[in-house]
């Protein structure tokens, strides 16, 4: 589906403040609340949307990558991923102190409580790419050492997964009110039970495995897709492959951050891709054709004789991607000239000899022209 643009959907300037962005999600999120729209699809919709747009524009490494690629910049940022990639759990426990003391800072939709769920810590790793894994993307598969829900007590963290108790101090709610004096009277609110930890049960007989946590460390295997265009230092986030969640909850996420290994012969400049060709005297003079790398292979250019240091040529499309998919870059050929550091006697005798020759001595015109192409080179 077409995204909407982030701002748009919080109803805020592109200039506005964290301040002022935190205030329009707040007001969006409470309009759209699970509570006061009970079994109702868009508004749960627009509930998960105004989330994702918070998300990305509260923080300001993604908010710049918004700024500067769009959606696709802010996924490789780690965003949710899509309208909905995160679940309402993870939403309230990310976003549910911006609620306040509203639906006792988690709702439920059915008239009760909605307990605290934890969430598993996320997890970051570095991958290396090649540019020509950049230029098609690709799916990395990946072992990754990782907290995984223990499959002794599926998760509980007690023995056979079942030996536990209610809370006896706040009767399996999860939650406890708390009542506070202020200068506006009483104010009544609910927070997670700090005896249960917000779980509404107790543990009376820990799993052998995992020693009460609910948790152990295991290898798992992950394909990630990565997608073509992408650029040094962006991350792609995988929604789910973080560490689990002690005692069940919602497990973390896994950021792939992309670290892009140095071609031997060209240089990325954003979406084009740099070759430095340092032409012999010869060839620059007479012309001619050489073979250049390029990401996929190698391509033959045409010299035309004359040709001067500093000259660029273009070769179309053989750049990068744009990552959000608007076009291809291309590859661009500095033109350098070798001039002979050493010459053998009869090497000299033919550059001594066309020393004084009409065309090897540039007139004035010449001599501007050039140079006016090179203080270009600078502006």
């Amino acid at each position: 589906m077409n995204k909407r643009d982030y701002y748009e959907v919080l109803g805020v300037s592109k200039s506005a403040t964290a301040d002022e962005i935190k205030k329009a999600y707040r007001k969006l999120a409470i309009k759209y609340h699970p509570d006061k729209n009970p079994d109702d699809k868009e508004a749960e919709e627009k509930f998960k949307e105004a989330a994702e747009a918070y998300d990305v524009l509260s923080n300001p490494d993604k908010r710049s990558r918004y700024d500067q690629f769009g959606h696709a910049g802010a996924q490789g940022a780690g965003g949710f991923g899509g309208f909905g990639g995160f679940s309402m759990d993870d939403i309230f426990s990310q976003f549910g102190d911006i609620f306040g003391g509203h639906f006792g800072g988690f709702g439920g939709a059915t008239g009760g409580r909605r307990q605290r769920q934890r969430r598993g810590s996320d997890l970051r790793i570095k991958v290396s790419l090649t540019l020509e894994e950049i230029a098609k993307g690709v799916t990395k598969t990946l072992k990754i050492p990782t907290m995984v829900s223990c499959e002794h007590c599926n998760g509980t963290g007690a023995k056979n997964g079942s030996a536990y108790s209610t809370c006896s101090t706040c009767n399996g709610s999860g939650v406890i009110r708390q009542r506070q004096q202020t200068i506006l009277g009483v104010i009544e609110s609910t927070v997670p039970c700090p005896h249960c930890e917000g779980n509404g049960k107790t543990i009376t007989d820990k799993c052998d495995k995992c020693h009460g946590e609910g948790v152990e460390r295991k290898e798992q295997t992950v394909s990630i897709n990565i997608p073509a265009g992408i650029a040094d230092g962006m991350s792609v986030r995988v929604n789910g492959k973080g560490n689990a969640a002690r005692r069940g909850g919602a497990s973390g996420d896994l950021l792939v951050v992309v670290e892009e290994i140095q071609h031997p012969e060209l240089i990325r400049d954003d979406n084009d891709v740099i070759y430095n060709l340092m032409l012999d005297v010869v060839t620059a003079t007479l012309g001619g054709s050489v073979e250049v790398p390029t990401i996929s292979g190698r391509a033959r250019v045409k010299i035309a004789p004359g040709t001067q240091p500093g000259k660029i040529l273009r070769l179309r499309g053989k750049g990068l991607p744009s990552v959000n998919g608007y076009g291809t870059g291309d590859q661009l050929i500095n033109i350098m000239v070798y001039i002979p550091e050493q010459l053998n006697s009869e090497e000299r005798k033919a550059f001594e000899s066309l020393k004084d020759a009409e065309n090897i001595t540039p007139s004035d015109d010449t001599k501007n022209r050039i140079f006016s192409k090179l203080n270009h080179m600078f502006d």
